[in-house]
């Protein structure tokens, strides 16, 4: 608002020049009543389009806020997801070593529950051997014996046998009911294991939905910001429409003719000589990308060379900031534009190609430090929809 009321001033001003008594010899100069009227009017309509512009503004700044905001939601989100998948894939191979040591112990156990058959048939074979077979039972077997002490020796050996069966018999059994207690714990911790899987994988899903909904959000908001930018560039584009209209637009070219031609003939740096400042290039390249995005290569270079132009001439401040930011200088600052193209870094190939030509020194506009949309009566470089003077 402090522009427009400077520029309020300065009309009244002129108007007030005008309309002072002329100096002898001098022809009257007044302003008509029509043009007060008008001049007030498009002055008015100029603030309130500002006021428009201003609420845009803010309204954007609130949007980039939630986008901001849900974009670092949708970064913690991609984090715990990435968790909850490391985790899931950790709970798989456990699952999956699980089922290998339940197919190990299973085998196992067949093998042990064979073993223990076979040494309960050989213990009923021998029974039946002892008892059953006349000629190979356990008292004809003594009864051949030649001596008592034989008798003896023979008996022992049987016992032993015997005693040796059945201890067998119950290692094997001890050894299968291990293996199948272990077995059983296999498949507990196994079904413990899927019901942390199924609830892994229902956070996944939850996650996932989550990060689809943030995104759906973050889009929304994006076509929000494209549209409030879209509103801002309109808004930006009337103010530059009611700027032409006004009278003082002849003043304030004549002001700019003039000091283009003072920065011609003053004090000029070689670009050797200019230091460029880290993200010079990218604020460079976003205001060409503002300025000129639509415009053909040759003309987005001609803003570049502008720019470049101006840090070279001691007309100007000496740097591409002070340059860019310089009060009243160019309108996507004033506008906001430009912050929000910088945010997102909307500058395409081209402008940065442009960009770095023009840092390098190249100018297809030679010492011309002003641009604009042409206007009768101005005249200087043409490119694309701009005349460089």
């Amino acid at each position: 608002m402090k522009i427009w009321k400077k520029t309020a001033f300065l009309l009244l001003f002129v108007l007030s020049v005008c309309l002072l008594e002329p100096m002898a010899g001098q022809p009257v100069v007044s302003a008509t009543s029509k043009t007060r009227e008008k001049l007030d009017r498009t002055q008015k309509e100029k603030e309130n389009l500002q006021d428009k512009l201003d609420e845009t503004n803010d309204n954007l700044g609130n949007l980039e806020g939630k986008r901001d905001t849900l974009e670092k939601e949708l970064d913690y989100l991609k984090g715990q997801l990435e968790t909850v998948v490391a985790g899931l894939e950790e709970l798989e191979r456990q699952i999956r070593e699980k089922e290998q040591e339940i197919t190990d112990t299973q085998e196992a156990l067949e093998e042990a529950i064979e073993t223990e058959e076979w040494q309960y048939a050989n213990m009923v074979a021998m029974v039946r051997c002892m008892y059953e077979r006349q000629e190979d039972s356990y008292l004809g077997t003594l009864l051949t014996a030649g001596s008592f002490s034989e008798l003896l020796n023979m008996a022992d050996r049987i016992e032993k046998v015997v005693a040796y069966d059945q201890r067998m018999l119950q290692e094997y059994k001890e050894n299968r009911m291990l293996i199948q207690e272990h077995e059983a714990r296999l498949q507990q911790e196994k079904i413990e294991l899927g019901e942390l899987q199924d609830k892994a994988e229902a956070e996944r899903d939850k996650v996932s939905d989550m990060i689809s909904q943030t995104s759906t959000s973050i889009n929304k908001y994006a076509n929000q910001i494209s549209s409030a930018e879209k509103k801002a560039m309109e808004y930006e584009a009337e103010i530059k429409k009611k700027e032409e209209d006004l009278e003082y637009l002849e003043k304030k070219l004549a002001e700019e003719i003039a000091l283009s031609q003072a920065a011609a003939n003053g004090v000029w740096r070689n670009i050797s000589e200019v230091s460029f400042s880290e993200g010079d290039r990218k604020l460079l390249a976003n205001l060409i990308y503002c300025e000129a995005g639509g415009e053909p290569y040759e003309g987005q270079v001609a803003v570049g060379s502008v720019v470049i132009n101006r840090v070279l001439s001691s007309k100007f401040p000496d740097t591409v900031a002070g340059v860019i930011y310089q009060s009243g200088q160019f309108s996507p600052v004033a506008s906001g534009r430009l912050e929000l193209a910088l945010a997102a870094d909307k500058a395409t190939n081209n402008c940065y190609r442009a960009a770095d030509e023009a840092m390098s020194g190249v100018t297809n506009v030679g010492n011309c430090v002003f641009f604009r949309t042409p206007i009768e009566g101005l005249s200087g470089i043409n490119i694309g929809g701009h005349v460089f003077y």
